[in-house]
């Protein structure tokens, strides 16, 4: 086949992304001379058509696409759920032209052939259809696509074979046949050496994860397709492709289960730290799901950023209990207790008593679950409505009294004490400066615990403090929610008053004989005409949930009080929880039943992956000791590949020449040095330090003093953490 220098195949309309459209005349292939064999027409030929129907259909729903998208710009924009449904109708149109231009006719991630003869189905990112309802693509989200990712050789799924192809800037220029099947054989290349996913594996790394849709392998199928009641917890060892399940699960997910749509409170993505939330960034969206968040637990409470690691371990162990999250419970009650004197309020029309009893009637109108401060509000319009009961006189006017009541100094002053407004961080730095307070709060604390845990600074926030603040928060909630509310209802009362005047009008102006104006006294039609929600309302904090499913990445770090801040997410208890035990740097000595049954979950499912796609061979074999040596059980897992590159020992002194030979030899892929802050990050080489580079994956792991990190668990765990970064290549440095 001749092959000559094309453009990215993408297919756009006339008006996108500067006019390029897919060079037709060159083909969807470009395979280069040593696959000469697999160029033969009689191979490719049938695919060569399907790819320029997929064009074709591409063009013309671009450009149908783009058409609805200008229509609904131009739209008027309406009010209230009209407006609503416009913005939600154009995000979803812009977001799949994003998609379809992004990809073009590499959206495609390959074919299958039943062994039942009928023709191939294609699978790709999105489902597509040409102009007379033939399938052109299935979405590989779909019950159909399932046998292209899920078949074996012991469990074909009914397919004779399994094409997957490599795109490189919008041309394949590599595909893959597996034959399930002797009638497989027919038509199909001469079996490779090695899979498409293991010659994936010895691709180059970048700055950003790729998604490997294309070549997920059967045991991550079966997790990404696992239904979604209840906890699941994947676990498996480095290069097992958690993070890549835990991606693509989330797509999954909301494509197929309609309790988890965006409009039902989607999913919250929570990664270990910002590398990684970097690092994965571009998956979901390339995976067709863009409108899903994507956090870390500092990112859940504003105090977050600027939270500092607990200097001291046994602080940190206490504040990791989830007893001590359900302190700030005892915390804030202690604010809600009804006051056990009495007062006068003196009114124009004659003194009304407050007793105990009225101030706990009062209290008791909070309606359950509402936070503390907003709260406030019922408790007060109680407290008015007891006291206006108490007037004799039939003749005084409600609202005067009421006005008076508001008026007050010292009944406003005495609800002030009684039911204070409050604030998430004070409550808890109340705790850590008033040794009274928190003896009251937890009264199971020793004295000694107590005093521990006071610090001269009771707002010096650390990463431990984020869970009870994050309690506290939601607990106390929003000091100004009661305030806006009273203005939403005084905007509905204005504009109840407002459109009341406009009926009156319409009224007295209706000369026709059926007096249909009339009919606008009706007041269901007169709180029709007033449309709430267009009405401004305070904009709620993206990540206070409540969240239909949460998917947790390198779950095995967190403690039982950051659990609890996941749980308060997730009332469902609908998670995909991600991890391995022997990387938790602080011990994991139960089972993960054992760990979630203790903050709460129960009826646990676990799936566990135990083959390593990423970590060469040469690379476990140093590592697997590492790890052995502190956790005999740990789950470590078998490598498939070997990268025939040997784990190099040397000098630190040799860091430079390292990098320096390997940069020249690779004019792609990535770097990382993990040990040595003094190393200055470039643009190929990251550099960090081993909690850090979890979930990330490098081709050259440089580990510069490994015996650094320390002993014990967490050493050993960091140790083997960095270690198995390295996709291609190992190197460690040492001091001595």
């Amino acid at each position: 086949m001749r092959t000559r220098e094309s453009p990215r195949a993408r297919v756009v309309n006339d008006q996108g992304d500067g006019g390029r459209r897919h060079a037709a005349a060159t083909g969807a292939f470009d395979l280069p001379a040593n696959l000469t064999t697999k160029a033969d027409p009689a191979l490719i030929a049938r695919d060569e058509e399907h790819f320029a129907a997929v064009a074709a259909s591409l063009r013309q729903t671009i450009a149908d696409l783009s058409d609805r998208l200008a229509a609904e710009r131009r739209a008027p924009g309406g009010t209230g759920q009209e407006a609503l449904d416009r913005d939600l109708e154009v995000h979803r149109l812009t977001a799949r032209l994003r998609t379809l231009r992004r990809f073009g006719l590499d959206l495609c991630l390959g074919r299958m052939v039943g062994a039942d003869g009928a023709d191939p189905v294609y699978v790709g990112r999105l489902g597509l259809t040409d102009g007379a309802g033939r399938r052109l693509l299935v979405d590989w989200r779909s019950p159909v696509a399932e046998p292209f990712f899920g078949a074996t050789h012991a469990n074909p799924m009914g397919l004779a074979s399994r094409r997957r192809y490599r795109w490189t800037r919008g041309r394949i220029t590599d595909y893959w046949d597996e034959v399930f099947t002797p009638d497989g054989l027919e038509g199909h290349a001469a079996l490779d050496d090695q899979s498409a996913f293991i010659a994936s594996l010895g691709t180059s790394r970048s700055p950003r994860m790729r998604d490997v849709l294309g070549t997920i392998q059967a045991d991550q199928d079966a997790v990404v397709r696992a239904g979604s009641q209840g906890p699941l917890v994947v676990d498996g060892g480095p290069g097992t492709g958690k993070t890549v399940v835990a991606l693509h699960r989330t797509a999954y997910l909301l494509y197929s289960d309609p309790r988890l749509g965006h409009h039902r409170g989607g999913v919250l993505f929570v990664g270990p730290h910002q590398p990684y939330l970097a690092y994965v960034s571009d998956v979901l969206p390339g995976l067709g799901e863009e409108g899903v968040l994507t956090c870390t637990l500092r990112d859940l409470v504003p105090e977050g950023a600027a939270a500092t690691v607990e200097a001291d371990p046994r602080v940190a162990a206490l504040k990791a209990s989830a007893d001590l999250v359900a302190a700030v419970e005892a915390a804030v009650r202690f604010h809600e207790e009804p006051p056990a004197r009495g007062l006068t309020v003196e009114t124009p029309w004659g003194d009304l008593p407050l007793d105990a009893a009225d101030w706990a009637e009062a209290f008791e109108a909070r309606e359950p679950g509402t936070p503390h401060d907003e709260a406030r509000e019922q408790v007060w319009e109680e407290l008015l409505a007891i006291l206006a009961d108490r007037l004799e006189d039939d003749d005084v006017d409600p609202d005067l009294v009421r006005e008076a009541l508001q008026r007050d100094r010292q009944l406003r002053a005495a609800f002030a004490r009684a039911w204070p407004l409050l604030e998430a961080p004070d409550v808890v730095a109340d705790l850590w400066s008033v040794p009274a307070y928190l003896r009251r709060c937890a009264p199971w604390l020793r004295a000694d615990e107590v005093r521990l845990l006071q610090r001269a600074d009771p707002r010096a926030w650390t990463v431990s403090d984020l869970p009870l603040l994050d309690a506290a928060r939601q607990r106390v909630g929003d000091p100004e929610a009661a305030r806006r509310q009273r203005r939403h209802r005084a905007g509905v009362a204005a504009e109840e008053e407002r459109m009341a005047g406009v009926i009156d009008e319409l009224i007295a102006t209706d000369d026709s004989e059926l007096l249909l104006m009339t009919s606008l006294r009706h007041s269901d039609l007169r709180d029709a005409l007033v449309d709430r929600a267009a009405l401004p309302v305070a904009d709620r904090d993206a990540l206070a949930g409540p969240f239909a499913h949460v998917v947790v990445d390198e779950a095995q770090e967190l403690t039982d009080a950051e659990w609890q801040m996941l749980l308060l997410r997730c009332p469902s208890r609908s998670l995909t929880v991600v991890g391995d035990r022997a990387q938790a740097r602080h011990g994991f000595p139960e089972t993960w039943q054992e760990r979630l049954r203790r903050v709460g979950l129960g009826d646990v499912r676990l799936a566990s992956l135990t083959v390593n796609y990423r970590t060469p061979a040469e690379v476990m074999a140093e590592a697997e000791p590492v790890i052995r040596a502190v956790l005999p059980d740990a789950n470590v897992p078998t490598s498939v590949r070997s990268s025939g590159v040997p784990v190099v020992h040397g000098s630190v002194a040799e860091r430079d020449a390292v990098l320096d030979g390997w940069l020249a030899a690779h004019a792609e892929g990535t770097a990382c040095v993990i040990g040595d802050p003094a190393f200055r990050a470039t643009p190929r080489v990251r550099s960090l330090p081993p909690e850090l580079a979890k979930g990330l994956e490098f081709d050259l792991v440089v580990l510069v003093d490994p015996e650094a990190f320390g002993g014990g668990v967490e050493g050993a765990v960091d140790r083997y953490v960095a270690m198995t970064r390295a996709t291609s290549q190992l190197v460690v440095l040492t001091s001595g």
